[in-house]
């Protein structure tokens, strides 16, 4: 007890002193998606991502503006320096081009949900090639399955379409964060959650960024703005209270 005390205070004077040397709050625009139980509109403090992105920016004297719209859209508008940046993002390589990419926030798993009534033998993407698989249009998977091209993928605009054309039978699998997928079910389709079922392992254990576009004003002090506030929550104990409920 004595131990957490001391980390929240520690956390709460760090904040203190960055702000305090702050003239006036700058703000950071951000355009970001409605993306259950990460972030949302609808989600208490939109989200825990959410919650760690506007603290980690306050405690270097930013606050944060967030726009919520479609990934795609999110993100082209970022790219061209019509708002500061967008989140949450996988780590992408090719990102670097035309963004600024912060330091980790841990994420979840990604993978396929199936129906529980199937019997599917996976060892590897080429044990799939007779299936159809449904993606999100716009998102980053993994490396190797978005370039598999000999794959059957067919696109949809959100997750929870794809959710309910796997539960239809119109999808064989879906590619999803196994995180989304089951706050997804139990939201929207409860009584169907017990049909489908996370196939592991995952594809990929992801971590989540905050992208600054190379357009925004003041890109680099934004993206060191963040980066440092990130370090301040994590090292006073925050960050791991803040996911706790997660």
């Amino acid at each position: 007890m004595i131990r957490n005390n001391l980390c929240f205070l520690f956390w709460i004077f760090s904040l203190m002193i960055l702000v305090s040397n702050a003239q006036g709050q700058k703000a950071v625009t951000l355009n970001t998606l409605d993306w259950e139980p990460y972030i949302g509109q609808k989600l208490p403090d939109k989200g825990f991502i959410a919650a760690i992105v506007n603290e980690a920016f306050a405690a270097s004297g930013y606050s944060v503006e967030l726009s919520f719209m479609p990934w795609v859209r999110a993100k082209n508008m970022a790219k061209e320096g019509k708002t500061d940046g967008c989140m949450p993002e996988y780590y992408l390589e090719e990102d670097k081009t035309d963004f600024l990419i912060s330091e980790p926030i841990p994420g979840g798993p990604l993978g396929f949900f199936k129906r529980k009534a199937d019997t599917i033998p996976y060892t590897g993407l080429e044990d799939l090639t007779p299936l159809k698989i449904g993606t999100v249009r716009g998102y980053i998977n993994t490396d190797e399955f978005d370039k598999a091209d000999y794959l059957k993928k067919e696109e949809a605009n959100d997750d929870i379409t794809n959710l309910r054309k796997l539960v239809g039978g119109r999808l064989d699998l879906i590619v999803i964060d196994k995180f989304v997928g089951l706050f997804l079910m139990q939201q929207e389709m409860p009584d169907k959650a017990g049909e489908i079922e996370f196939i592991s392992p995952a594809l990929e254990e992801k971590t989540l960024h905050v992208l600054i576009s190379k357009n925004a004003p003041e890109a680099e002090a934004k993206m060191k703005a963040f980066n440092d506030g990130l370090k301040v929550l994590e090292d006073s104990g925050r960050l791991d209270a803040l996911m706790s409920g997660f």
